[in-house]
């Protein structure tokens, strides 16, 4: 059987040093080898080396056991984004259906983010000590709970269709099934809960 082709990280392109958000825009595309978008914001573009699962931070922090150690997941506001094997997103609505959640997909807050229109998610700030002189962050910027590991292939550890059954551990991809599930079940309960909360307040 022919395995899937390895991923050939996008050429990098040499960045202007005098200009703000270098330190940020030298990490993801210098370090990372990941494809930016000019802002402000910076931009990360969704497709070629991830897609993204963004869900409320509720929902998204029972989620966590899912995904391994290195699996990165960034949070904005009141919203966290688990990011997943390139692809996923043109896979999550059958996936949904297979689980017996598409009934309830219109009102799941549930997105898949992938290539194509609008594939970008706002890039974190670099990990570590504060901001890059000139380029503070403003309140309710996106930052990382579980950052990238500059030098890993962060492609290892995301979630995937093909872990399917398999157990999180070293070396192993988290199971993107599983994942789903458990991120579909929970935004089912913080919609629930918040439903409750609102019929009570005009009660």
């Amino acid at each position: 059987m022919v395995g899937a082709p390895p991923t050939v990280p996008l050429p990098r392109r040499p960045l202007d040093p005098s200009g703000p958000g270098h330190r940020l825009r030298l990490y993801y595309e210098n370090d990372l080898g990941w494809p930016t978008v000019p802002g402000p914001p910076l931009e990360l573009v969704v497709g070629p080396r991830f897609d993204v699962l963004d869900v409320p931070v509720e929902a998204g922090r029972t989620a966590l056991r899912r995904l391994a150690p290195g699996s990165p997941v960034a949070v904005q506001g009141d919203r966290m984004r688990l990011l997943v094997a390139p692809g996923s997103a043109d896979e999550m609505p059958g996936l949904l259906e297979w689980l017996e959640w598409g009934p309830l997909l219109p009102g799941l807050d549930l997105v898949a983010v992938g290539a194509g229109a609008g594939g970008v998610m706002e890039a974190p700030g670099v990990p570590g000590p504060g901001p890059e002189p000139g380029a503070e962050k403003p309140q309710g910027a996106a930052v990382w709970l579980r950052p990238p590991l500059p030098g890993c292939e962060v492609e290892a550890s995301l979630p995937t269709l093909s872990a399917m059954g398999g157990a999180v551990g070293a070396g192993r991809a988290p199971d993107l099934v599983r994942l789903v599930d458990t991120v579909a079940a929970a935004c089912h309960r913080v919609r629930l809960r918040r439903a409750c909360a609102q019929a009570l307040a005009f009660s």
